[in-house]
C-alpha cells in the first residue's frame, strides 16, 4: 500500500475542517432551549420571551388585521403565508426544512435562535459552560447594545407596513434578558 505524503495529508485535513465547519447548522427551537433557559439561575430567559411580544409574532399574522395590511400592500396571500411578513415574524421562514430539527416550530414565533443563532450544536451543557467552544459552534454572542441594535432594526425599520419608529433604549429593555450565571 503507498504512502500519504505528509503535503497530501495536511491538505485532506485542512479541506475536512473546512467542509465540517462551513455545514449550516440546524435550528433545534424554543422548546429545546427553554429546557436550561427557564430557571432564575440561568436568567429566566424563557419567562421573558415568553411575556414578551417575539414569542406572539406568528400569531398577529394570523388576524384579519394582519390580512387586511397584507392584501392593501399587494399580497395574494394571507400575511402568515407571505414571505415578507414571515421574514420577520418567524424564525427560519426561508430556510429547508432538513435544517429544522424536531421538535422546531415557526408557529412559535421569533425565538432564541433569531438572535443567537442554531443551536443544534452548541446546545449541550457541556459545550454551554465553554464560551469559546460554544461560539464555535453557532452561538451568537453579542458584544455592545450598538450590535444588537442593528440586528433589531433588520425587522423594525420603513420597510414593516406598521412601523412607527423604534427607540432601541425604549424597547430594548422589554426583551433584554439575563445571562445564566453557571
Amino acid at each position: 500500500m503507498k504512502k500519504l505524503s505528509p503535503t497530501i495529508i495536511a491538505f485532506l485535513a485542512i479541506f475536512l475542517c473546512i467542509s465540517v465547519n462551513a455545514q449550516p447548522f440546524n435550528y433545534i427551537g424554543v422548546k429545546k432551549c427553554s429546557m436550561c433557559h427557564k430557571s432564575e439561575k440561568q436568567g429566566a430567559q424563557l419567562t421573558k420571551w415568553q411575556d414578551g411580544p417575539h414569542s406572539k409574532a406568528f400569531e398577529t399574522l394570523k388576524t384579519a388585521e394582519a390580512d387586511k395590511i397584507a392584501k392593501e400592500k399587494g399580497f395574494e396571500t394571507p400575511a402568515a403565508e407571505t414571505d415578507a411578513c414571515l421574514k420577520c415574524h418567524v424564525t427560519g421562514h426561508d430556510l429547508p426544512a432538513e435544517r429544522m430539527e424536531e421538535g422546531f416550530s415557526m408557529a412559535d414565533g421569533v425565538q432564541c435562535e433569531t438572535c443567537h443563532g442554531p443551536g443544534s450544536e452548541y446546545k449541550s451543557m457541556k459545550v454551554m459552560k465553554n464560551r469559546a467552544e460554544a461560539v464555535e459552534l453557532g452561538l451568537v454572542v453579542w458584544e455592545s447594545d450598538e450590535d444588537i441594535a442593528k440586528m433589531c432594526q433588520g425587522c423594525h425599520n420603513e420597510e414593516s407596513p406598521t412601523f412607527i419608529g423604534f427607540n432601541f433604549e425604549e424597547m430594548y429593555p422589554k426583551i433584554k434578558h439575563n445571562i445564566p450565571t453557571e
